[in-house]
């Protein structure tokens, strides 16, 4: 199965209204950066255990370990979970960034570090996410 079947499967499997609002932010960021890299994890480890929530990924960046290894990953995630949807911004140093700059703005969401958290895209406004996904896929060192 592609990425994008498995994607697709994923947000079809969601129940109304989370599945329309998960479309909704997948083509949303489609549209930020069309070209970009896309990504999914089911949330299992090598084991087959569940260690997380299932995500879409979209961009890629490089991290780089203490002890110098590399590895790519996403630069912005996707995600279901039991209580509405995560937005995730990856690979920004300052973990406060986020909250300082938008989370004020958005609504009513969680804002941590990298995880923007919301019930209903009904709560928040989008053009602030929107701006904060934009700037999300500028943060690391201008790599998309």
């Amino acid at each position: 199965m592609t990425v994008n079947e498995q994607i697709k499967k994923y947000i079809a499997g969601q129940s109304e209204p989370k599945r329309s609002e998960l479309k909704e932010l997948h083509q949303l960021i489609l549209r930020v950066l069309p070209t970009c890299k896309l990504w999914f994890s089911d949330g299992k480890n090598s084991e087959g255990k569940t260690v997380t929530n299932p995500n879409i990924g979209y961009g890629f960046y490089t991290i780089q370990y203490a002890d110098k290894t590399t590895r790519e990953f996403y630069q912005i995630g996707l995600s279901a979970n039991t209580t509405g949807i995560s937005v995730y911004i990856m690979g920004i140093k300052d973990k406060t960034y986020l909250a300082k700059t938008y989370g004020t703005q958005l609504g009513k969401a969680s804002v941590t570090g990298y995880c923007i958290k919301f019930k209903t895209l009904k709560e928040i406004h989008i053009d602030v996410l929107e701006a904060a996904i934009r700037y999300g896929f500028t943060a690391q060192e201008g790599k998309v």
